[in-house]
């Protein structure tokens, strides 16, 4: 029954810190954060760009590679 009145009591202390204290703790939180320099966000951006294009260009060829074989194998014309 003890453990049963603890988390009782524990379940209020959590609810009574209120929005003010949620929100202390995200400003607490942020200040911790380590952000990228101006010139590391740009070489970041850069990788990220230029993995999303070989990724585009392989699912491209990928998706060229499937359909000229289903063409040669169906021997169907499609649009």
């Amino acid at each position: 029954m003890a453990k049963k009145e603890q988390a009782k009591n524990s379940k209020k202390a959590a609810k009574t810190g209120g929005i003010k204290e949620y929100f202390k703790g995200i400003k607490l939180e942020m200040s911790k954060v380590v952000w990228p320099t101006k010139k590391e966000l740009g070489s970041f951006t850069v990788v990220v760009i230029a993995t999303c294009a070989v990724f585009a260009l392989g699912f491209w060829l990928i998706d060229t590679g499937v359909l000229a074989a289903l063409k040669a194998v169906l021997g169907i014309t499609l649009n």
